[in-house]
């Protein structure tokens, strides 16, 4: 009894140039040619599984054989026997041989000795070698000689997935056309057109995790789709799918980041747990983990993210403690193939991304199942409210509300002087006291804080804003507000500092050229003093 059921791959595999998806420009070339009448003796057609080799030269040999017109068309009827005949695979004129069960020079000569038989009922003999990188060495120098000067019915195509390893002599032969993999959005609305023909249920989410699982494969694509609808008894669903494709659910991967940024390793660590229930590869953790931080990387940049999950994440997170994060990641992928325990890989790219925060959350003393929750809530201080960032006449400012702490501190400062001696005095991580440092006093009064900057656009990154807010509270008291405004006012500390350290600088020089002695010395050996090697005293 024969199978009716035909898998998706063969049934909705392209009759014609048109149907082709993702390979315009070869599409292009090969119409081009065919239509002007300058059609090349052989072709090599590069590229990596399921992309269109194959389906690509059996539409190229219908176009030379199809009985529709009295020369090569680039529009197939697919309905002349010639047509039929190819696309059923019993055509004589269309040989597809197996480069890798026929490695053989005898297999190759045998070949040979066809080429100067005439077609049997086409125009043109056409010889796809599939997998052409397969074939010996002998086997391609007896190939060399037709390739170069084949008979005028005969047209060769050689598909491989490996370019590199056909001989520059053959290569130089033939017109070689690199298949591209096929990009997310192109196989999407591919897989959703098939869905909707064959009148499947499904959601958006289950078809995009099984075209970003195809990574560019069209075959690949219509083989997961083939084994979801299996596997979800007729029908499309997130859950399923994430299942049997091993992918994991992207909240729990930002929550456990959100973790990490925040210096909460028992959080992050118990999150890991959660992942590790879905039975996922541990190869595709780091993997999410690195795709997560690179969309959050972009909308840092570019803001071209829809997702609000990704948004949330970029506005937390500081630039470079992203790109910091997505180089432990990238290094734990490119060594994991090589560490003894997979889940111990994860564990140490996990523990190296708490132990490098900037922020200093996290006790590096303890061990991950040791680490204690941070909420930032202890003697003297606690943060309860993420910053909310908003406008205020015209100017962006950023409020904190904090809980009340046990003691009360009142303090006044009531010049630029006083405030950078505050800031300081203050043990903040390095991003801190770069984005607070380059912004000058304004006021303080009834327990409101406003700094100003220079700058119309103030993106202080939220983890950053609530560190500040968190080691001011002890210093400028329980019900601390902070704002930060658009002005010119006065020097900022950084700029204070720099000022201190040129006039440093310009008075060590100037006690260098005006030193009688070291002037007598340069005099008399005929030197000079090398530039930027004078330091002032410390």
């Amino acid at each position: 009894i024969a199978m009716s059921y035909e898998v998706l791959a063969r049934k909705y595999r392209p009759m014609n140039f048109e149907e082709v998806i993702g390979q315009d420009h070869v599409v292009k070339a090969l119409v081009n040619s065919i239509d002007s009448e300058k059609i090349h003796q052989a072709f090599i057609f590069s590229g990596t599984r399921g992309v269109g080799k194959t389906t690509i030269a059996r539409i190229l040999a219908k176009c030379m054989n199809c009985e529709s017109d009295t020369k090569p068309t680039s529009q197939p009827c697919n309905k002349c026997s010639n047509t039929v005949e190819i696309s059923a695979g019993r055509s004589l004129d269309f040989l597809e041989i197996d480069a890798a069960s026929n490695t053989q020079v005898e297999k190759m000569r045998d070949l040979i000795e066809t080429i100067e038989y005439k077609p049997s009922k086409g125009r043109f003999k056409v010889y796809l070698i599939d997998e052409a990188h397969m074939l010996s060495t002998a086997s391609f120098n007896a190939l060399l000689k037709t390739l170069e000067e084949p008979p005028p019915h005969v047209v060769f195509i050689l598909a491989t997935t490996n370019p590199e390893k056909i001989p520059k002599t053959v290569q130089s032969r033939c017109l070689q056309l690199n298949l591209k993999t096929v990009n997310d959005d192109i196989l999407f609305n591919h897989l959703k057109n098939i869905l909707d023909k064959e009148k499947i249920k499904s959601d958006d989410i289950s078809v995009s995790l099984i075209a970003n699982s195809a990574q560019g494969s069209v075959r690949d694509a219509l083989t997961l789709l083939d084994q979801a609808i299996a596997h979800g008894n007729g029908e499309l669903n997130s859950d399923d799918v994430q299942k049997l494709l091993g992918t994991i659910d992207n909240s729990l991967l930002i929550s456990m980041l959100n973790a990490v940024i925040e210096g909460d390793g028992d959080a992050a660590f118990t999150y890991l747990l959660q992942i590790e229930e879905l039975s996922p590869e541990y190869e595709a953790i780091i993997k999410s983990i690195i795709s997560v931080l690179h969309k959050a990387s972009l909308e840092q940049v570019l803001k071209n993210s829809d997702d609000a999950d990704i948004k949330d994440l970029a506005s937390k997170i500081d630039a470079e403690f992203c790109q910091l994060l997505y180089e432990i990641s990238v290094n734990a992928y490119s060594k994991f193939n090589v560490h003894p325990n997979a889940k111990e890989a994860i564990e140490i790219c996990l523990l190296r991304m708490l132990a490098f925060n900037p922020l200093r959350k996290i006790d590096n003393n303890k061990s991950p199942s040791e680490l204690e929750k941070k909420n930032l809530k202890n003697e003297t201080q606690s943060v309860t409210k993420a910053p909310d960032f908003k406008k205020v006449d015209g100017m962006k400012s950023v409020n904190l509300e904090a809980d009340a702490i046990k003691e009360t501190i009142n303090i006044s400062i009531n010049s630029n002087e006083e405030w950078i001696k505050i800031f300081n005095s203050l043990d903040i991580s390095p991003f801190a006291r770069n984005y607070f440092g380059y912004l000058s006093f304004k006021s303080f009064e009834s327990n409101l804080l406003i700094l100003e900057s220079n700058e119309e656009e103030i993106n202080i990154p939220e983890n950053v804003f609530a560190e500040f807010k968190t080691v001011c509270i002890p210093i400028l008291g329980d019900k601390l507000s902070i704002e930060v405004q658009l002005g010119k006012g006065s020097i900022s500390p950084i700029n204070k500092q720099n000022e201190i350290e040129s006039e440093k600088q310009l008075k060590a020089e100037e006690s260098v050229s005006s030193d009688p002695s070291i002037q007598n010395f340069l005099k008399k050996f005929d030197a000079n003093i090398k530039d930027g090697s004078i330091k002032p005293a410390e």
